[in-house]
């Protein structure tokens, strides 16, 4: 484990640190479609992605989930850590969006090492940061973008996340993660193909601009 840390996280974390993670932490595997964190599980465990993308949803009690936003190589979910602090029921679900690889670290280690770590200190901190950055954008998308726009920046953000041009969605999962419906969904992509953006495909949608 100690080579898989240093190879994804020797430029952040000095090697006292990688040292004590290798020690105490344990690696995961998962697929595509995997669900890591689940509505009201409580979170024993901080995740370092080391490689894939996976994509976090906030519940609607009205009417199912909304994306909030993705976390790729080298991130940590801001979420997640707020919860294992606090010590509370997770209130987002982690789904796979690719295949890859995530180090789990124990919860009562995370404290501990924000007051022995700096570079702890600084990762912790810069991914709240981040996190919060990425849900004021999910937050003023909903509030000021119309859906045609939200829809073609939520097309290249999955493009950019499984390195393609191509996204292999169904219409019904791109309107379940968008919070609208298929029809809506359907409507849009066939007028952003007229516009020349987008190529629809009958498994994929391949972005041409």
């Amino acid at each position: 484990m100690k080579n898989i840390l240093k190879q994804n996280y020797g430029y952040v974390f000095e090697d006292n640190l990688i040292d004590e993670i290798a020690q105490v932490a344990s690696i995961r595997d998962f697929k595509e479609g995997d669900v890591l964190i689940d509505f009201g599980d409580y979170i024993k465990k901080m995740p370092l992605l080391i490689s894939g993308a996976i994509k976090i949803l906030r519940e609607d009690f009205d009417e199912g989930e909304l994306l909030l936003y993705f976390i790729e190589k080298g991130d940590t979910c801001a979420m997640t850590m707020s919860c294992c602090i606090g010590e509370t029921k997770s209130e987002i679900k982690a789904i796979a969006e690719t295949n890859g690889q995530v180090v789990m670290i124990p919860i009562e280690k995370m404290e501990e090492w924000l007051g022995k770590y700096k570079t702890w200190r600084n990762f912790v901190f810069s991914s709240y940061n981040n996190r919060l950055k990425e849900m004021l954008t999910s937050i003023d998308n909903l509030a000021f973008m119309n859906m045609n726009d939200r829809l073609l920046k939520y097309l290249f953000e999955k493009a950019k996340i499984n390195h393609t041009k191509e996204v292999l969605n169904t219409h019904q999962e791109i309107a379940y993660d968008l919070h609208t419906s298929r029809v809506v969904i359907s409507r849009l992509l066939k007028a952003l193909e007229n516009q020349g953006k987008i190529k629809l495909h009958r498994a994929s949608i391949e972005l041409i601009s």
